[in-house]
């Protein structure tokens, strides 16, 4: 009976998963960026936000997540974003925000990050990954 019930219960935890995945949509990195400590390529990529998030939770810390970067089906990098409702987007970033379920993608100053910046359905995915790899 332990079984079924462990078995059980890891079923529905994968299957919160997979439904808690959806595209946030298409972006092009013009160079390439390090993501989560590891090279990514120049490239087109879709960004999948997942259900993870980073540990360890710290309380009253921003809502963050993880998103991966896909190319043909296949994850070649994933990264932390930070999840800012559009509601409290001007106290924490500045200068223009992409539409309304667009990206922007920016070298900022100095040259050492590109900041993706995705606005999809209320809130604005912000990654800030270094330049280089």
């Amino acid at each position: 009976m332990r079984k079924l019930i462990f078995l059980s219960l890891l079923a529905c935890a994968f299957g919160a998963t997979a439904v808690a995945q959806e595209s946030l949509g298409s972006v092009t990195i013009g160079r390439s960026v390090m993501a989560d400590g590891k090279p990514l390529a120049a490239g087109t990529y879709q960004v999948r936000l997942t259900a993870a998030q980073p540990q360890p939770a710290v309380p009253g810390q921003q809502l963050e997540r993880w998103v991966e970067f896909l190319q043909n089906g296949q994850t070649r990098g994933r990264e932390v974003a930070s999840v800012v409702p559009d509601a409290d987007l001007a106290q924490i970033a500045k200068g223009p925000k992409p539409g309304r379920n667009a990206a922007r993608v920016e070298l900022l100053k100095g040259n050492e990050y590109l900041r993706v910046w995705i606005n999809r359905n209320g809130s604005s995915y912000l990654l800030h990954l270094p330049v280089g790899g």
